[in-house]
C-alpha cells in the first residue's frame, strides 16, 4: 500500500471507455483520436512502403531518399515545428508514435526521421531566432530537405567537453575548424548545427552551436561509414577547414552550447527509444508469426513452454519500455519541463528491449533467424545501435542514477 506521506497518488478511472492511470502528475490514457489516426497512417505506410524494400535498403546500403521525400510531403520531417514556418505543429508524443511505426517497417528510415526531427528541426524551432528560422527552417520545410546535427568527434563522444573543433571570432564572423564524426544524413542534408569550442580552457562553458550551410566554402563530407546496422542511413565525417560563419548563425548565446546540446539530446533519446520500440515490436511480431506456423515434434512451437516464456519476457519488456517512452514524451512537451531522467530511462529500457527481443527472435527462428531470408538477423543488427548512439547505456545509467540520488531527501 502506498502511503500519503510518500506523496504518491495512484488511482484508476474510466476515460474514453478505457482505463486511465494517474501517477503523480502524469497520466497514461488511451491515445487521442488524432494520435490514433497518425499511428494508423504511419503503420500503413510502414507496411505498404517500407517493409517490402527494407531488406534491399539494408543490403545495398541505399539511402531511402524517395521514401524520405514522400514522408516530407506528408509533414513527417518537421512534425514539432510551428505551423507558422510550415511545420505540422504536433507534440512529441505524435513524433514518438510516428518514429516507432516507421522503425517497425524500416529501422534506417525511422532513424533518419527521428534524428532529423529531434536534433535539427526541433532545435531550430525551439532555440532559433526569427531570422534563423526564415533562413534555415522555413525553406527546408518547403523543400522537404534534411538538416544535420554535428556534435560528436572521434575522441569526444560522451565527453563533450573534449571537443577539438574550434571557433575563433574575426570581426562579425566566426571561423570554424575541425572534424566531426558520425554525422547522420551529412551527405543529404543542406544545413548542419555544428558545436565547437570558443575557448577550450573553459571546457563545457566554452562551447557554442553554429548553423553551417553544408555548401559553404571549406566544408567537405567524408565517406559513408559501413555499419553493422541501419545501413540505409548515411553516417559520415564532416570536415570544416576554416569555414566562415556569420555571427547571426550562432544558436543561443556563446557558452550555451553544452546546455543546448544536452537539452536536445533529451529529445533525441526519446526518438531513439521510439525507434527501439519499433524494432522490438517487429521482433515480437515475427517471433509469434513464425512460431505459430512452425511445426516440430508434431505441434506448433508456439505451444512449447520455452517459446512461450521467451514471448512473455519480450512482451513484458516492450510494454514497460513503451510506458517509459510515453512518459518522457509527455514531460518533454510541457512548457519549461525537462525530461532528462525519463528520456534516459526510456532510451535505456527501450534499447535493451530491442536487443533482447531481436536476440530472442533469432533464437525462436533458429536457423531461419540467422539467414537473410527473414528479417530477424537485420532486426538484431539494427537494434544494437540504439544502445550506442545518443549516449551509450553506461552513460544513461549514470544519468538516471544521478537524477534519482538528487531526488532523494533523507533530511
Amino acid at each position: 500500500m502506498l502511503s500519503q506521506r510518500q506523496g504518491v497518488r495512484l488511482w484508476r478511472c474510466l476515460s474514453r471507455g478505457g482505463i486511465c492511470i494517474t501517477y503523480r502528475n502524469f497520466t497514461v490514457t488511451p491515445l487521442s483520436g488524432d494520435h490514433q489516426l497518425l499511428q494508423k497512417a504511419c503503420r500503413e505506410f510502414a507496411e505498404k512502403e517500407l517493409m517490402p524494400i527494407a531488406a534491399r535498403i539494408d543490403r545495398e546500403m541505399r539511402f531511402p531518399m524517395e521514401l524520405i521525400e514522400k514522408l516530407g510531403s506528408q509533414g513527417m520531417l518537421y512534425m514539432s515545428v510551428d505551423r507558422q514556418f510550415g511545420g505540422a505543429g504536433l507534440d512529441i508524443l505524435a513524433l514518438s508514435l510516428a518514429v516507432e511505426e516507421l522503425s517497425r517497417g524500416c529501422s534506417s528510415t525511422g532513424a533518419v526521421v527521428s534524428i532529423h526531427n529531434c536534433l535539427y528541426a526541433n532545435l531550430l524551432d525551439r532555440r532559433g531566432t526569427e531570422e534563423q528560422k526564415k533562413l534555415f527552417l522555413a525553406p527546408l520545410v518547403l523543400n522537404s530537405s534534411l538538416g544535420a546535427f554535428a556534435l560528436s568527434e572521434f575522441n569526444a563522444g560522451s565527453d563533450v567537453a573534449a571537443l577539438s573543433t574550434t571557433a575563433r571570432q574575426e570581426g562579425d564572423k566566426w571561423i570554424l575548424k575541425g572534424t566531426k564524426a558520425w554525422v547522420t544524413s551529412a551527405r543529404e542534408a543542406k544545413v548542419a548545427v555544428v558545436f565547437a569550442s570558443v575557448d577550450r580552457s573553459l571546457k563545457h562553458a566554452g562551447l557554442a552551436g553554429f548553423i553551417v550551410p553544408l555548401d559553404a566554402p571549406g566544408v567537405s563530407v567524408g565517406r559513408n561509414e559501413e555499419k553493422m546496422g541501419i545501413r540505409g542511413t548515411s553516417t559520415c565525417t564532416l570536415v570544416l577547414d576554416n569555414v566562415e560563419v556569420p555571427e547571426g548563425n550562432v544558436i543561443g548565446e556563446i557558452g550555451e552550447g553544452f546546455k543546448i546540446a544536452m537539452e536536445q539530446l533529451d529529445l533525441a533519446r526519446i526518438g531513439i527509444a521510439s525507434q527501439a520500440l519499433g524494432i522490438a515490436r517487429a521482433s515480437l511480431d515475427l517471433s509469434i508469426s513464425y512460431a505459430t506456423s512452425r511445426i516440430a515434434f508434431g505441434q506448433s512451437i508456439i505451444t512449447m513452454p520455452t517459446v512461450k516464456a521467451r514471448i512473455a519476457d519480450m512482451g513484458l519488456r516492450l510494454e514497460a519500455a513503451q510506458l517509459l517512452t510515453r512518459r518522457a514524451a509527455f514531460l518533454f512537451s510541457q512548457p519549461g519541463g525537462r525530461s532528462t531522467k525519463f528520456s534516459s530511462m526510456a532510451k535505456l529500457a527501450a534499447s535493451e528491449c530491442a536487443v533482447f527481443n531481436s536476440h530472442n527472435c533469432v533464437q525462436i527462428l533458429g536457423g531461419m533467424g540467422y539467414v537473410m531470408d527473414l528479417p530477424a538477423e537485420r532486426l538484431y543488427r539494427d537494434a544494437r545501435i540504439t544502445e550506442i548512439y545518443g549516449g551509450v547505456s553506461d552513460i544513461q545509467r549514470q544519468i538516471v542514477a544521478d537524477q534519482v540520488i538528487k531526488e532523494c531527501n533523507f533530511e
